[in-house]
């Protein structure tokens, strides 16, 4: 008994290899710490760059032909155009309720079919992250009252959203979270939904002057 008893203290005061165990935990802590800054500073560039990228297609938007097929071209009269007053064209939008006819509001995707979110893509995609489309592009036009006046252009509000996107990590930081000790996070370092993002500005026209050259169009290409 007294053997069995001297073999189990031995092995309890041996501690041969525990450096190698000791460093292994070491490593893969500094290794997760090293990546993960890695990792989630690239996600935050990629967050910071696609915000501009979304200021800059919305400055873009407003300044080119529709992306959304089914906008008007003029701000048309609304529910006040049978009332005993008759307001003139030039009359503000925001007068009074009704003096302008309210169209839906509109929500497509750009396309590389599209000049518009075509051209708006090639100014922008050096912004996005890599694995974004046009399709990602999402452009919203919504009437304003305080920005259209009867009988003129329509001038919604434009809205440019980037959706659909997800951050794609580069380092296994769930399996080295593990190899570190710790419960729980193997999931960490997985495919992560990309925050959506939105820019609006009001439209200054949605009609090409003579000189906006191949980039403004006037139409939606359906």
């Amino acid at each position: 008994m007294s053997g069995v008893w001297h073999h189990l203290v031995r092995f309890k005061r041996d501690e041969a290899g525990s450096v190698l165990v000791e460093f292994a935990v070491v490593l893969s802590l500094f290794l997760l710490l090293l990546f993960g800054v890695i990792d989630f500073g690239r996600m935050a560039f990629s967050y910071v760059a696609a915000t501009k990228a979304t200021e800059l297609a919305a400055r873009q938007a407003v300044v080119n032909g529709p992306v959304c097929a089914g906008l008007p071209a003029t701000n048309q009269r609304g529910t006040l155009d049978g009332s005993a007053t008759l307001y003139q064209f030039g009359t503000s939008c925001n007068v009074a309720a009704g003096i302008c006819r309210v169209p839906p509001t509109v929500t497509c995707n750009g396309t590389a079919t599209n000049p518009t979110s075509a051209a708006i893509w090639t100014r922008v995609r050096d912004l996005m992250p890599h694995n974004a489309t046009v399709q990602n592009l999402q452009f919203t036009y919504a009437f304003d009252a305080n920005t259209g006046f009867l009988g003129g252009p329509y001038s919604p509000n434009v809205t440019v959203q980037i959706t659909g996107l997800s951050f794609q990590f580069t380092s296994p930081l769930g399996s080295l979270a593990g190899l570190a000790g710790a419960d729980g996070l193997e999931d960490l370092g997985a495919t992560l939904g990309f925050p959506s993002m939105s820019t609006s500005l009001p439209a200054e026209s949605l009609t090409c002057a003579p000189d906006a050259g191949p980039t403004c169009t006037e139409g939606a290409d359906t």
